[in-house]
Protein backbone atom coordinates (compact mmCIF):
# COMPACT_ATOMS: atom_id res chain seq x y z
CA UNK A 1 0.00 0.00 0.00
CA UNK A 2 1.46 3.42 -0.95
CA UNK A 3 2.06 5.91 1.86
CA UNK A 4 -0.74 8.45 2.49
CA UNK A 5 -0.51 11.69 0.55
CA UNK A 6 -1.31 13.67 3.71
CA UNK A 7 -0.25 13.19 7.35
CA UNK A 8 -2.67 11.90 10.00
CA UNK A 9 -3.44 15.35 11.40
CA UNK A 10 -4.53 16.68 8.01
CA UNK A 11 -6.39 13.55 6.91
CA UNK A 12 -8.55 13.70 10.02
CA UNK A 13 -9.08 17.46 9.98
CA UNK A 14 -7.07 18.35 13.08
CA UNK A 15 -4.98 20.86 11.13
CA UNK A 16 -7.14 23.62 9.74
CA UNK A 17 -9.73 23.60 12.50
CA UNK A 18 -10.83 27.07 13.59
CA UNK A 19 -8.59 28.23 16.43
CA UNK A 20 -8.34 31.47 18.30
CA UNK A 21 -5.79 33.85 16.82
CA UNK A 22 -3.38 34.92 19.53
CA UNK A 23 -0.47 36.32 17.48
CA UNK A 24 -0.67 39.14 14.97
CA UNK A 25 2.16 41.66 15.41
CA UNK A 26 4.95 39.17 15.82
CA UNK A 27 6.87 36.41 14.07
CA UNK A 28 7.78 33.94 16.83
CA UNK A 29 10.96 31.92 16.80
CA UNK A 30 9.02 28.72 16.02
CA UNK A 31 7.57 30.36 12.89
CA UNK A 32 11.00 31.52 11.75
CA UNK A 33 12.34 28.00 12.31
CA UNK A 34 9.54 26.48 10.20
CA UNK A 35 9.96 29.11 7.48
CA UNK A 36 13.68 28.37 7.21
CA UNK A 37 13.09 24.61 7.19
CA UNK A 38 10.40 24.73 4.50
CA UNK A 39 12.45 27.12 2.38
CA UNK A 40 15.61 25.06 2.44
CA UNK A 41 13.89 21.72 1.88
CA UNK A 42 11.90 22.93 -1.11
CA UNK A 43 14.85 24.81 -2.60
CA UNK A 44 17.07 21.75 -2.47
CA UNK A 45 14.32 19.56 -3.89
CA UNK A 46 13.08 21.78 -6.71
CA UNK A 47 15.56 24.53 -7.52
CA UNK A 48 19.07 24.92 -9.03
CA UNK A 49 22.37 23.29 -8.21
CA UNK A 50 23.23 25.81 -5.49
CA UNK A 51 19.83 26.85 -4.08
CA UNK A 52 21.23 28.15 -0.78
CA UNK A 53 23.19 30.80 -2.67
CA UNK A 54 20.06 31.83 -4.55
CA UNK A 55 18.08 32.03 -1.31
CA UNK A 56 20.90 34.11 0.17
CA UNK A 57 20.55 36.51 -2.76
CA UNK A 58 16.80 36.78 -2.08
CA UNK A 59 17.43 37.57 1.59
CA UNK A 60 20.12 40.09 0.71
CA UNK A 61 17.91 41.92 -1.77
CA UNK A 62 14.86 41.92 0.52
CA UNK A 63 16.62 43.13 3.66
CA UNK A 64 19.38 45.19 2.06
CA UNK A 65 21.88 42.89 3.72
CA UNK A 66 25.46 42.31 2.56
CA UNK A 67 26.83 38.77 2.65
CA UNK A 68 30.40 37.71 1.96
CA UNK A 69 30.25 36.26 -1.59
CA UNK A 70 33.45 34.34 -0.86
CA UNK A 71 31.39 31.95 1.23
CA UNK A 72 29.97 29.40 -1.21
CA UNK A 73 29.76 26.00 0.55
CA UNK A 74 26.05 25.25 0.97
CA UNK A 75 26.20 24.65 4.73
CA UNK A 76 28.24 27.78 5.39
CA UNK A 77 25.90 29.83 3.17
CA UNK A 78 22.93 28.61 5.19
CA UNK A 79 24.75 29.50 8.40
CA UNK A 80 24.95 33.06 7.02
CA UNK A 81 21.21 33.16 6.38
CA UNK A 82 19.85 31.70 9.62
CA UNK A 83 20.95 34.37 12.13
CA UNK A 84 19.70 37.13 9.86
CA UNK A 85 16.22 35.59 9.73
CA UNK A 86 16.16 34.97 13.47
CA UNK A 87 17.34 38.49 14.33
CA UNK A 88 15.36 40.69 11.92
CA UNK A 89 12.24 42.62 12.96
CA UNK A 90 9.05 40.58 12.99
CA UNK A 91 7.43 42.21 9.96
CA UNK A 92 10.55 41.69 7.86
CA UNK A 93 10.05 37.93 8.25
CA UNK A 94 6.78 38.28 6.34
CA UNK A 95 8.61 40.36 3.70
CA UNK A 96 11.01 37.45 3.34
CA UNK A 97 8.15 34.97 2.99
CA UNK A 98 6.71 37.00 0.12
CA UNK A 99 10.13 37.28 -1.52
CA UNK A 100 10.91 33.56 -1.21
CA UNK A 101 7.48 32.70 -2.54
CA UNK A 102 8.12 34.99 -5.55
CA UNK A 103 11.44 33.20 -6.12
CA UNK A 104 9.73 29.81 -6.07
CA UNK A 105 6.95 30.99 -8.38
CA UNK A 106 9.57 32.05 -10.90
CA UNK A 107 11.85 29.03 -10.66
CA UNK A 108 9.65 26.13 -9.47
CA UNK A 109 5.86 26.69 -9.39
CA UNK A 110 5.30 23.35 -7.65
CA UNK A 111 7.58 24.47 -4.83
CA UNK A 112 5.66 27.74 -4.57
CA UNK A 113 2.42 25.83 -4.07
CA UNK A 114 3.97 23.56 -1.45
CA UNK A 115 5.57 26.56 0.27
CA UNK A 116 2.21 28.32 0.50
CA UNK A 117 0.35 25.28 1.82
CA UNK A 118 2.94 24.35 4.42
CA UNK A 119 3.39 27.90 5.63
CA UNK A 120 -0.36 28.45 5.93
CA UNK A 121 -0.66 25.22 7.93
CA UNK A 122 2.00 26.56 10.28
CA UNK A 123 0.15 29.87 10.69
CA UNK A 124 -2.93 27.94 11.79
CA UNK A 125 -1.01 25.57 14.07
CA UNK A 126 0.72 28.47 15.81
CA UNK A 127 -2.45 30.61 16.12
CA UNK A 128 -0.94 33.33 13.94
CA UNK A 129 -3.28 35.80 12.26
CA UNK A 130 -1.62 35.88 8.82
CA UNK A 131 -1.86 33.80 5.66
CA UNK A 132 -0.06 33.64 2.33
CA UNK A 133 -2.56 34.34 -0.42
CA UNK A 134 -1.75 34.98 -4.10
CA UNK A 135 1.87 35.67 -3.20
CA UNK A 136 1.12 38.20 -0.45
CA UNK A 137 1.00 37.80 3.31
CA UNK A 138 -2.41 39.11 4.30
CA UNK A 139 -4.50 39.22 7.41
CA UNK A 140 -6.22 36.01 8.52
CA UNK A 141 -9.34 36.52 10.60
CA UNK A 142 -11.88 34.20 12.10
CA UNK A 143 -13.91 32.12 9.67
CA UNK A 144 -17.08 34.20 9.91
CA UNK A 145 -15.20 37.49 9.39
CA UNK A 146 -13.35 36.15 6.36
CA UNK A 147 -16.52 34.73 4.84
CA UNK A 148 -18.44 37.97 5.34
CA UNK A 149 -15.82 40.05 3.53
CA UNK A 150 -15.31 37.61 0.66
CA UNK A 151 -19.04 37.29 0.12
CA UNK A 152 -19.48 41.07 0.24
CA UNK A 153 -16.83 41.60 -2.44
CA UNK A 154 -18.22 38.81 -4.63
CA UNK A 155 -21.77 40.18 -4.46
CA UNK A 156 -20.60 43.72 -5.31
CA UNK A 157 -18.60 42.48 -8.29
CA UNK A 158 -21.54 40.40 -9.53
CA UNK A 159 -23.77 43.48 -9.16
CA UNK A 160 -21.24 45.45 -11.27
CA UNK A 161 -20.27 47.78 -8.44
CA UNK A 162 -16.46 47.76 -8.85
CA UNK A 163 -15.91 51.01 -6.92
CA UNK A 164 -17.65 49.71 -3.80
CA UNK A 165 -15.87 46.34 -4.15
CA UNK A 166 -12.58 48.22 -4.45
CA UNK A 167 -13.26 50.08 -1.21
CA UNK A 168 -13.83 46.79 0.60
CA UNK A 169 -10.60 45.40 -0.86
CA UNK A 170 -8.75 48.51 0.34
CA UNK A 171 -10.31 48.03 3.79
CA UNK A 172 -8.97 44.47 3.96
CA UNK A 173 -5.56 45.63 2.74
CA UNK A 174 -5.51 48.38 5.40
CA UNK A 175 -6.14 45.80 8.12
CA UNK A 176 -3.21 43.79 6.71
CA UNK A 177 -0.72 46.69 6.80
CA UNK A 178 2.55 45.98 8.58
CA UNK A 179 4.03 46.70 11.04
CA UNK A 180 0.80 48.40 12.17
CA UNK A 181 -2.70 47.97 10.79
CA UNK A 182 -4.20 51.09 9.24
CA UNK A 183 -7.45 50.89 11.22
CA UNK A 184 -8.61 54.40 10.31
CA UNK A 185 -8.15 53.66 6.62
CA UNK A 186 -9.97 50.34 6.96
CA UNK A 187 -13.05 51.97 8.51
CA UNK A 188 -12.99 54.87 6.05
CA UNK A 189 -12.91 52.56 3.02
CA UNK A 190 -15.55 50.24 4.44
CA UNK A 191 -18.00 53.06 5.09
CA UNK A 192 -17.22 54.51 1.65
CA UNK A 193 -18.21 51.15 0.15
CA UNK A 194 -21.61 51.44 1.82
CA UNK A 195 -22.12 55.01 0.58
CA UNK A 196 -21.15 53.97 -2.98
CA UNK A 197 -23.91 51.37 -2.91
CA UNK A 198 -26.41 53.83 -1.41
CA UNK A 199 -25.59 56.36 -4.13
CA UNK A 200 -26.24 53.76 -6.80
CA UNK A 201 -29.54 52.70 -5.23
CA UNK A 202 -30.88 56.20 -4.57
CA UNK A 203 -29.22 58.18 -7.34
CA UNK A 204 -27.95 60.76 -4.86
CA UNK A 205 -25.31 61.20 -2.19
CA UNK A 206 -26.85 59.87 1.00
CA UNK A 207 -25.57 58.97 4.44
CA UNK A 208 -26.51 55.69 6.04
CA UNK A 209 -28.65 57.44 8.64
CA UNK A 210 -30.81 59.16 6.04
CA UNK A 211 -31.12 55.96 4.06
CA UNK A 212 -32.27 54.01 7.11
CA UNK A 213 -34.79 56.73 7.93
CA UNK A 214 -36.26 56.43 4.41
CA UNK A 215 -36.39 52.64 4.63
CA UNK A 216 -37.54 51.88 8.20
CA UNK A 217 -38.48 48.29 7.37
CA UNK A 218 -34.94 47.40 6.34
CA UNK A 219 -33.81 46.62 9.89
CA UNK A 220 -35.34 46.10 13.30
CA UNK A 221 -35.45 49.47 15.18
CA UNK A 222 -32.95 48.26 17.79
CA UNK A 223 -30.52 47.12 15.07
CA UNK A 224 -31.03 50.39 13.16
CA UNK A 225 -29.98 52.28 16.29
CA UNK A 226 -26.83 50.19 16.50
CA UNK A 227 -25.98 50.79 12.85
CA UNK A 228 -26.47 54.53 13.31
CA UNK A 229 -24.05 54.26 16.21
CA UNK A 230 -21.39 52.59 14.08
CA UNK A 231 -21.48 55.42 11.58
CA UNK A 232 -21.47 57.98 14.36
CA UNK A 233 -18.46 56.26 15.87
CA UNK A 234 -16.66 56.18 12.51
CA UNK A 235 -17.03 59.94 12.13
CA UNK A 236 -16.79 61.16 15.71
CA UNK A 237 -13.75 59.08 16.61
CA UNK A 238 -11.86 60.32 13.60
CA UNK A 239 -11.81 57.10 11.64
CA UNK A 240 -13.27 58.82 8.60
CA UNK A 241 -12.36 62.47 9.07
CA UNK A 242 -8.87 62.14 10.48
CA UNK A 243 -9.45 63.68 13.90
CA UNK A 244 -6.06 64.17 15.52
CA UNK A 245 -5.15 61.78 18.33
CA UNK A 246 -7.92 59.25 17.74
CA UNK A 247 -7.73 55.89 16.04
CA UNK A 248 -9.92 52.78 16.15
CA UNK A 249 -8.50 49.67 17.78
CA UNK A 250 -7.98 46.59 15.64
CA UNK A 251 -11.06 44.89 17.07
CA UNK A 252 -13.21 47.99 16.53
CA UNK A 253 -12.03 48.34 12.94
CA UNK A 254 -12.67 44.67 12.16
CA UNK A 255 -16.19 44.95 13.57
CA UNK A 256 -16.95 48.10 11.58
CA UNK A 257 -15.58 46.60 8.35
CA UNK A 258 -17.59 43.39 8.78
CA UNK A 259 -20.81 45.32 9.44
CA UNK A 260 -20.21 47.52 6.39
CA UNK A 261 -19.63 44.42 4.25
CA UNK A 262 -23.01 43.11 5.37
CA UNK A 263 -24.68 46.46 4.70
CA UNK A 264 -23.51 46.53 1.09
CA UNK A 265 -25.65 43.42 0.49
CA UNK A 266 -28.85 44.77 2.08
CA UNK A 267 -31.55 46.11 -0.26
CA UNK A 268 -35.06 47.45 0.37
CA UNK A 269 -37.85 45.11 -0.71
Amino acid sequence: MPPPSQPFSKRHGYIGQTKEITIRDDAPKDLRFVFLGITRALARECCGQYPEIEIRDVVAKTLGKWFDPGVWHYQEVWEQIEPVVYDCEWFRVYDLMEAVNAYFRKTAPKAAQEFTEQLNDSFVEQDIGWQLLDGRVVRRGDEMFEGTLKTGITVLEEDKKPTAAGHLRFAISALSSRPKANTSGAVAHATSAVECVLGEITGQAMTLGKYLDKNPSLFHPALKKGLDGIYGYASDEGARHGKEGTEPTGEEAEFAVAVCALLTRKRPK
